[in-house]
Formats: structure tokens, C-alpha cells, sequence
């Protein structure tokens, strides 16, 4: 298959630079590597210039799911079988692409969801606060409303097939969407699809807090990242 993998960045400064060097080299991963980036202004992105990957740039911040739209995008005009997504702060660990991959290449999966809570995963760094919103409240209403069981609905870690997002009753290029609403909404919509979902363990260790261990603000992000839940749930959106 052909495989696209992405991490996403915004005025991550080093932390960019160190996720790129987490990666094997280019003759030893057998897929495609870009860094999309939502208008960084820190300089972060030209250090990069050097490395072997593809890019793909905004000229002005306008949202990680704005970015995330124009990515699918890109892998869909390209002809690409599989895309995975992973942060670009380096809290993701880029040698645990594998596990994503494995079940949609071998046991045909659709949606492979990285957890950081299931058996063999594991997390770091993260606030009291987060640990109770990623673990217990968004999960419990994503599992409430998709009638599955879900252990992190949040981490952004995972791996889609191509031809998911090409099924028209999944509109992920709703204006609503151009924030943190677009990953639970994928998440949601191939559920209720009846699409072929997997949770996997990962790692997700977050960055000291002197670098910037997040870019989303407690209220407004975390209201972002819920409310597809509750307008999904409703029926308001579709």
C-alpha cells in the first residue's frame, strides 16, 4: 500500500525539528513523510528544508482541521492507499507507526485509533486536569453516542484509510470543522459507518511545559474538541 504520514505543526519551534529526527531514514520507512504546516512564523519549518520530506504550508495559521482537510486532499489527488497523522510538538512516537499500519495492511482495517490508555501504552507529562478529560470524559461520551466502547477518543495518533474519506456521508470539509473538530468527527462518523476500527496501544509523552507541552487553551479548545460530540449526538450535524 501506499502510505502518507504527516505531522502537524504550528510555530512548534525544536519541537519539530526533533520529531523529524525520530524518524527512521528514508531508505529504511517504506512510506512518505510530510510536515504540514499551519503558517509557522518561529523560523521552525526552514530548518527542515534539508530533510527528505514533503511539505505542505499554509501561508496563515487558519486551524489544525483547516490543515487537516487540505492533507486529505493531497492524499487523495495522490493516489495514496493509507495516511497517518501524528503530532508535530514531539509527543508521538514515530517508531510506533507500525502498529498502526499492521492492522489496515494485513488484517484490513479502515481506522486505527492510537491509545495511550490501553495494555502496552503509556503517557507522561500531562496535567491532572488532561488526564481526567482525555481518559474519562471525552471517552465516555464518545463511546455514549458511537455505542462502542472507546478508551481515547482525543489522541490524535492514527492511521486512515484512504477510501474512508472518500465516502460522501462523511463531509469532512464542513466549514464547521477547521478547528479540533474534525478528529472526533472522523472518529465518530466511522464508527456509526460501520467502517473497521481498532484501538492500539502508543506512547504519548508530552513536551516540558517550558517548551509549549500544547496550543489548546482549556476552555476553548476543550469546547471545540467536544462539541462535535454533542451535535453529532443530537442530530444537529451530520
Amino acid at each position: 500500500m501506499k502510505v502518507l504520514v504527516a505531522s502537524f505543526a504550528y510555530n512548534e519551534g525544536v519541537k519539530i525539528v526533533e520529531t523529524i529526527k525520530r524518524f527512521p531514514s528514508v531508505n529504511e520507512r517504506d512510506y512518505d513523510l510530510m510536515v504540514c504546516d499551519d503558517g509557522s512564523t518561529d523560523g521552525s519549518i526552514e530548518l527542515l528544508e534539508k530533510c527528505n520530506v514533503k511539505f505542505l504550508r499554509h501561508s496563515f495559521n487558519q486551524g489544525i482541521g483547516r490543515m487537516m482537510k487540505d492533507f486529505f486532499d493531497y492524499a487523495i489527488s495522490n493516489c495514496y492507499d493509507v495516511v497517518v497523522i501524528l503530532a508535530g510538538n514531539n509527543k508521538d512516537d514515530p517508531l510506533e507507526i507500525p502498529r498502526l499500519l499492521s492492522p489496515i495492511i494485513n488484517d484490513g482495517y479502515d481506522f486505527i485509533q492510537g491509545s495511550r490508555y490501553l495494555k502496552g501504552g503509556n503517557f507522561g507529562n500531562m496535567p491532572l486536569y488532561r488526564q481526567v478529560a482525555t481518559r474519562f470524559i471525552h471517552p465516555l461520551m464518545m463511546s455514549c453516542i458511537s455505542k462502542r466502547k472507546i478508551t481515547d477518543s482525543t489522541n490524535g495518533f492514527r492511521a486512515i484509510r484512504v477510501s474512508l474519506l472518500k465516502n460522501e456521508q462523511i463531509n469532512y470539509r464542513q466549514d464547521w470543522l477547521d478547528k479540533y473538530e474534525l478528529e472526533p468527527y472522523l472518529f465518530y462518523k466511522a464508527i456509526k459507518l460501520g467502517y473497521k476500527i481498532k484501538e492500539v496501544p502508543v506512547t504519548k509523552i508530552y513536551p516540558s511545559k517550558k517548551l509549549g507541552y500544547t496550543k489548546m487553551r482549556p476552555i476553548t479548545g476543550w469546547w471545540s474538541i467536544m462539541r462535535p460530540l454533542i451535535l453529532l449526538g443530537l442530530g444537529i450535524k451530520k
